[in-house]
């Protein structure tokens, strides 16, 4: 029998990105409904990753009692009204249990009965004028606006002759046992890649982990989805001479011998192009997922970038080719790929509000929410000081958000103060025209060499060559960048110092805004 229920908003995916906008959306009173495949929430993380241990860091003990600064080190809550609802109060584990949230987002979902239909995995989304979308038992949705919230859920595999010949990471034994003695290659770089060869460390006679790339680790990125230092035992048993490798190589083809072993066809990055064939026991691919795009019809199929592993989007996080159909989550990063944290539920959260923000004011007529403060410099340093100081958004999503201070409609005297505009959102004018604006923002500088071993400069004046996060204040007039001021880095990364911050962002601002309102033009949304 098939039934038909129209919605304003239908969210594919109840793990954590479908589960904060279904809470922002009930918030408003949104007709909505969120689609999951599975019986409860955060089918995802009920099997990956396979270690069942986090990457996402849970710090409790912060020395801060503010909760919105504790949001800076806690990377697995949700955010809500409910200070219970607070992932610390289901693990003190710095690196947690992965059952443990997902017990956390199925009790978030409960806790604020978030409207979620069970067991209705997605098979078919077409669209005329509005989406609809059939489920496994036939069941049908109807909905104005599209959210896909279903993650990189198709495994990804590079272009290699064979491939098809190895393992992959989301059915490999993980039992150590089962590679006694055998010599193991590991396709891909990535934390699945080391989290696996960490676990066949004690029983695998010899580990290749293998890419065309070096290592890009965490620690000097700043991009937290590179390799992070829970996963990177195995480097010491590569640098030590322990019978394991880490090899810069294009794979060329994995064949099988007669025996069972394979043939690994390699070509070396960095050895003017020596070719070798290597033999292996097993090779396990652990090059991790892609969008899957397979329920889509040709009607609203969205179009893909990034070796096809995520859906292309505007700075609304919305398809580039079907109107109406937005991403949220973890395919949000393919804004900010490998940049900052929109890959993480520390980073999405934030756009998931900016999002929420967007359809207000998109679809409900409701403006993106400002503060007005007095148009004195005196009083923009205040706001902008305590915002630097207590700010989780724009610490998480450093460079990726920005306050925004610009006219506030109606009054001479004062400005709007905007928090958390998605920065490319802002520059494409969907929050408004402005003559004049300024952006501020957390961001690191550029590190060049060791991260390690780097000799800071402790002048305000030149906070430029600061290197860990630190604020940064933008004057635009139009899209013509007019000047920036960065304020110096801080051990604590506090930012109080009435030399080192304080009188640097007064100046500022006396010399760039004399100080006179910035008159907006008519607010413009897409």
């Amino acid at each position: 029998m098939t039934s038909k229920t129209e919605y304003e908003y239908l969210i594919i995916g109840a793990g954590p990105a479908g589960l904060q906008l279904g809470y922002f959306l009930q918030k408003a009173n949104r007709n909505y409904l969120i689609l999951e495949a599975g019986d409860s929430a955060a089918t995802f993380f009920q099997q990956y990753p396979r270690r069942r241990r986090l990457i996402s860091i849970n710090k409790v003990h912060t020395g801060y009692n503010d909760p919105e600064i504790n949001l800076r080190w806690d990377w697995n809550s949700l955010l809500s009204d409910d200070d219970q609802l607070l992932f610390k109060h289901y693990s003190q584990k710095y690196f947690p249990a992965t059952d443990d949230l997902v017990k956390y987002l199925n009790d978030f979902a409960e806790h604020h009965q978030l409207n979620i239909q069970y067991n209705a995995r997605a098979k078919r989304v077409a669209k005329a004028d509005r989406f609809t979308v059939t489920d496994e038992q036939d069941r049908t949705y109807s909905s104005q606006r599209l959210i896909v919230a279903t993650g990189v859920s198709k495994p990804y595999l590079p272009e290699i002759p064979g491939i098809e010949l190895a393992e992959n990471y989301i059915d490999i034994s993980i039992d150590p046992q089962d590679y006694v003695n055998q010599r193991v290659l590991i396709l891909g770089k990535g934390n699945s890649a080391f989290e696996t060869a960490d676990i066949l460390i004690e029983t695998a006679s010899v580990i290749h982990v293998a890419s065309p790339h070096p290592i890009t680790l965490a620690w000097k990125t700043h991009f937290v989805g590179h390799l992070r230092a829970l996963n990177n035992n195995f480097l010491d048993t590569y640098q030590l001479k322990c019978q394991n490798a880490i090899l810069d190589a294009t794979i060329q083809r994995v064949q099988r011998r007669p025996d069972g072993k394979y043939i690994v066809s390699v070509s070396y990055t960095h050895a003017n192009g020596e070719q070798e064939d290597l033999i292996y026991d097993r090779v396990l691919a652990c090059t991790g997922f892609r969008f899957d795009s397979s329920i889509f019809d040709e009607s609203c199929r969205p179009k893909t970038v990034i070796y096809d592993r995520f859906p292309q989007q505007t700075s609304e996080w919305e398809s580039v080719n079907v109107k109406d159909l937005y991403f949220a989550g973890t395919l949000m990063q393919m804004r900010d790929f490998k940049k900052t944290s929109s890959g993480f539920i520390h980073g999405f959260r934030y756009n998931l509000l900016a999002l929420h923000r967007i359809f207000e004011s998109k679809y409900h007529g409701k403006a993106w929410k400002q503060k007005a403060i007095q148009a004195t410099p005196e009083s923009i340093v205040e706001a902008v000081i305590k915002r630097i100081n207590q700010s989780s958004a724009l610490w998480q999503q450093f460079g990726f958000l920005c306050d925004v201070i610009a006219a506030s409609s109606g009054t001479i005297n004062e400005v709007g103060y905007y928090e958390e505009v998605p920065i490319d959102y802002l520059q494409d004018g969907k929050l408004g025209q402005f003559d004049h604006y300024y952006t501020i923002t957390l961001e690191f500088g550029q590190i060049k060499g060791d991260p390690f071993n780097i000799v800071r400069n402790p002048n305000p004046r030149q906070a430029d060559q600061s290197t860990f996060l630190h604020p940064v204040v933008r004057h635009y007039r139009g899209s013509t960048l007019i000047r920036e001021l960065h304020l110096l880095e801080d051990l604590d990364a506090e930012w109080f110092k009435q030399e080192a911050h304080i009188e640097p962002l007064l100046e500022f601002f006396r010399q760039t805004t004399s100080i006179e309102p910035v008159h907006a033009l008519p607010f413009v949304s897409a």
